[in-house]
């Protein structure tokens, strides 16, 4: 036993002390929870708008004073089943909307933006965007922003649709493709 004694005494005298004579231990382990609590709450700091969407929906961007429903129609007709990367802003009763689909010649005809058996970039249609000139995003508008050349159609009913065309058949669209709609909520 008294062998023990002794192990234990040179194992407590192995213990660096600080100034009051009480190991480092505790003051140690005190540094690394402080440490590991500002590096959590930057992370949260950092990724607050990805953490705290409105509504608890992650497709609202920040500043969207309205839900929409799960299943969106843009102006009286759904987006298309395959839409991904959805986002919108909706305030005082105007929505911006941005997605992604391999579907949206479909939504065009649909929506009444280019007839059944028209060309989709028809001049009667709407206006091609200039090259190298980026397409801003509508104010408040979260999500990726179109990549060039775009095609921005003519309001119909209050609903405007701008969407990327192909950068090598400027006949067709990209795919998939990116398309910003506007239009009145009510």
């Amino acid at each position: 036993m008294g062998e023990f004694t002794r192990t234990t005494a040179a194992a407590e005298d192995s213990v660096p002390k600080d100034a009051s004579g009480r190991g480092g231990r505790p003051t140690r382990l005190g540094c690394a929870l402080l440490a590991l609590a500002v590096l959590a709450g930057g992370a949260v700091w950092l990724l607050r708008d990805e953490l705290f969407h409105p509504f608890g929906d992650d497709r609202a961007c920040s500043g969207s004073d309205q839900r929409l429903p799960g299943a969106i129609s843009a102006g009286g007709t759904r987006i298309p089943s395959d839409a991904s990367d959805v986002h919108y802003y909706v305030h005082n009763s105007s929505a911006a909307l941005t997605f992604q689909s391999a579907l949206l010649a479909d939504y065009l005809r649909t929506a009444g933006l280019v007839p059944r058996d028209g060309e989709l970039f028809a001049e009667t249609s709407g206006t091609k965007g200039v090259a190298g000139e980026g397409f801003a995003l509508p104010a408040g508008l979260c999500g990726a922003a179109l990549r060039d050349p775009v095609f921005s159609y003519r309001t119909v009913n209050g609903v405007g649709v701008t969407v990327e065309r192909s950068p090598l058949f400027g006949d067709s669209l990209r795919f998939p493709a990116r398309a910003v709609i506007t239009y009145p909520v009510g």
